[in-house]
């Protein structure tokens, strides 16, 4: 059930209401697909990066949520590493992220959508410039 833009759960009425603001269901989201083997990261925003140089994480980065009268619809905006297959790693993107939100919010998601921004290539290892032209100054003495 949605209320304006909360989520209230259906719960004992007795005891009182359970109310779920959706930028958890964003956090739960984004932290369920990102640890999925094959995601390279979540894409970002500005404001996701700002938060990030200052030393707090951004979990609810690339995760986008819409509510409607058939449900909660889900779009994660993923990069994904080089060699894996898309189709899978997706597949158990929705998976696991229309889990992990039942599991700890008891709200069922209607769609989980995957936007696949890029497929990040491994980096290269760092050349060691030392080890490459040797020290100048062991070469001089």
């Amino acid at each position: 059930m949605v209320d304006e833009k909360n989520f209230v759960l259906n719960a004992n009425q007795e005891l009182g209401e359970i109310v779920i603001a959706p930028e958890v269901i964003e956090v739960i989201i984004g932290i369920a697909a990102s640890k999925v083997d094959g995601v390279y990261r979540m894409q970002s925003t500005f404001a996701n990066n700002v938060t990030e140089l200052l030393g707090r994480s951004a979990y609810g980065k690339g995760v986008r949520l819409e509510m409607d009268d058939t449900g909660i619809k889900v779009d994660i905006y993923t990069y994904m590493k080089y060699g894996v297959s898309v189709p899978k790693v997706a597949m158990e993107m929705q998976k696991r992220v229309k889990e992990q939100v039942l599991f700890m919010t008891d709200v069922n998601l209607s769609e989980v959508n995957i936007h696949v921004m890029a497929v990040v290539p491994e980096k290269p290892e760092q050349l060691d410039l030392e080890e490459l032209f040797g020290n100048d100054e062991e070469e001089n003495e």
